[in-house]
């Protein structure tokens, strides 16, 4: 019961973070049909940016002018190179935000260097939450959820109950009519890119001082992002939401598991010998496949549900 309940609630905190960073990959989706490969770029600088501020201002002040840093780079880069590759289709999109990841990656290394820096979580939030079967469960790790728990309610009232949320889904499917009601739509959709920006950078404030801030952070969580997306449904951000905690709890929860597969298949009693094909995949620890589980998943999914789990759209 121990295991179960620890693992749990790691897999939920971890679940919500990856929910903070496929936010915002699914609001520029879902409202310009862009797939975005430099959204794990964006968690990076988040993380970079509160680490300097951190050492100049304190982490709170860090993690409100982070994100907003984040959003105003995105936002120009949406103004001056996405809108003029956004006619030509969505592949010159996928290979400019794939040019820009590159950018990043090489501009972050010149700027903090190629080692990872001291961002540490702030002593305010540093001891436990709460004593559980004699295991602390970390004070900041709450924070994380919480922060998750806030934007997720946050971006749905944004969305259904206010007019700019109003106006931003009505410039997607009926630009024409909003500009006639005097509405910028290009502006609108340079607000959605760096707003969509702003949230991977405030996943990078909360995750990079929680896991290592390192110029490796991005492609280490580039791929999982993707997955989430895909398994919870192509701009489906309840779907996003789903797939990270599903995603997270599974991925979690096999990491804890010090146990082959052969032994567990050996205890429902089923018995695979050394000439059966694939003996030696069968061996292995569910702790050692546990990095592969959530592209496991996603071709399971692809298979008998590609909409995803919430997906509407037919893309």
């Amino acid at each position: 019961m121990e295991f179960f309940t620890i693992s749990l609630l790691n897999g939920i905190s971890y679940g919500l973070l990856l929910f903070m960073l496929s936010a915002g990959l699914t609001l520029i989706f879902s409202m310009m049909g862009v797939l975005n490969f430099a959204h794990a770029s964006f968690y990076m600088l988040g993380a970079y940016f509160a680490y300097s501020v951190t050492e100049l201002l304190g982490f709170w002040p860090a993690l409100i002018l982070a994100p907003i840093g984040v959003a105003v780079l995105g936002a120009l880069f949406e103004r001056y190179c996405l809108r003029r590759v956004h006619a030509f289709g969505h592949v010159p999109e996928l290979l400019i935000t794939f040019g820009l990841s590159f950018i990043v990656l090489e501009m972050v290394q010149l700027v903090w260097g190629t080692s990872s820096v001291d961002y540490r979580v702030p002593a305010a939030l540093s001891g436990p939450l709460f004593t559980l079967y004699g295991t602390q469960f970390p004070l900041y790790r709450g924070f994380m959820m919480g922060v998750a728990i806030v934007m997720l309610l946050a971006l749905w009232l944004l969305l259904t109950r206010t007019r700019i949320g109003l106006v931003i889904q009505a410039a997607l499917t009926h630009p024409e009519t909003v500009e006639a009601l005097g509405h910028n739509v290009p502006r609108i959709l340079m607000g959605v890119f760096g707003g969509g920006a702003a949230l991977a950078g405030l996943a990078g404030v909360i995750g990079g001082n929680a896991f290592v801030t390192e110029p490796g952070m991005a492609a280490t969580v580039g791929s999982v992002i993707f997955v989430v997306v895909v398994v919870g449904g192509m701009g489906s951000l309840a779907g996003a939401f789903l797939a990270s905690l599903l995603i997270g709890t599974i991925q979690t929860f096999a990491v804890g598991i010090d146990t082959s597969l052969l032994s567990m298949l050996s205890a429902l009693g089923w018995e695979i010998g050394p000439q059966a094909p694939g003996y030696a995949l069968w061996k292995l620890k569910v702790s050692q496949v546990a990095p592969v589980l959530p592209y496991v998943f996603l071709v399971l999914m692809l298979i008998f549900r590609p909409k995803g789990l919430l997906g509407t759209r037919e893309e």
